[in-house]
């Protein structure tokens, strides 16, 4: 895929697809495969294998080669594959080089986590990557405290085809907005279906979901009415889905992939448990309010 339809790619959907584990909590590719499969099939524009949504710090590199190979064979071709990739700069590169001999079509690199990171170091590491692999690049920024000339040297770059912006700080992302105007920036809403509204109407373009996992269709709902400017079709259909990502945020983020596995198994989907040090199962309560939910889509969808 040529840089520049990928940086469009960008501005659809970006679905994390989970990783579903055996009875011995090995990857499971068989039912992976489907969950790809059916991503793909609602017409989701671009699968990141290996997301958070995909437990990718609760993998070895080799799993995440392994992950990222079952993903690419799965979605056969019908969307773009994004490889999600990180930690070190040297294995965040040969994630990537490995997922481009697969047929990868571009790459995402995880925000990095090391607690002695200077701001614009992180800028620093996202282009060393991005000047060392063959594939367009998206910087995931999950923190407020990168300066915004920074932020602009990022987006910017011409081997960064966009940046996936994960923090609630509306204000930078409307001065990151501002101050790219007329450039080929690509600022991606790394919040998911229920902060794309703001993030659209301050210049944002696509959004990430794991959603997408359970519901694709409802996903693409939303996407198609932001991209009509009908926003208040768009909060009709983010109303609805606000129960099910509100459950995704117990215990700080702890339960985000747990609703996602457990919708998936109520579903009738054996995906295995999340790994630690995630939330490994729900609570009897909160499946019980999560089964609400999922009935309540349906009933929307069949009236």
């Amino acid at each position: 895929m040529e840089f520049e339809d990928y940086r469009r790619v960008l501005q659809g959907i970006s679905g994390v697809h989970v990783t579903a584990y055996d009875d011995r909590g090995e990857i499971e590719p068989t039912t992976t495969g489907r969950i790809v499969s059916k991503i793909a099939a609602a017409g989701v524009h671009n699968i990141v294998s290996g997301g958070n949504t995909g437990e990718f710090f609760s993998l070895t590199m080799d799993e995440v080669i392994r992950l990222q190979a079952i993903a690419i064979a799965a979605n056969d071709g019908r969307a773009a594959l994004t490889a999600a990739a990180g930690r070190s700069v040297r294995e965040a590169i040969t994630v990537a080089r490995a997922a481009k001999a697969e047929g990868a079509d571009g790459v995402m690199i995880h925000h990095p986590l090391d607690p002695f990171a200077a701001p614009h170091a992180q800028v620093d590491y996202f282009i060393a990557i991005a000047e060392a692999v063959d594939l367009p690049l998206v910087a995931y920024v999950r923190s407020d405290l990168i300066p915004l000339d920074e932020m602009v040297r990022l987006a910017t770059h011409p081997a960064v085809a966009g940046v996936k912006f994960a923090s609630i700080n509306t204000m930078l992302f409307a001065e990151c907005t501002r101050a790219t105007k007329g450039t080929n920036a690509t600022w991606i809403c790394g919040l998911a279906e229920s902060w794309a509204l703001p993030f659209y109407a301050l210049g944002g373009k696509g959004f990430t979901s794991g959603l997408v996992n359970v519901a694709p269709d409802l996903s693409m709902a939303v996407w198609r009415a932001l991209e009509a400017g009908d926003y208040a079709t768009a909060r009709g259909y983010v109303d609805s889905i606000a129960p099910f990502e509100a459950m995704r945020t117990k215990y700080r983020n702890g339960a985000n992939v747990t609703v996602v596995k457990e919708a998936l198994g109520l579903q009738g989907m054996s995906v295995g448990p999340v790994r630690l040090p995630g939330l490994a199962r729900l609570e009897d309560t909160d499946r019980a309010a999560l089964k609400r939910v999922l009935e309540s889509w349906r009933e929307a969808i069949a009236a």
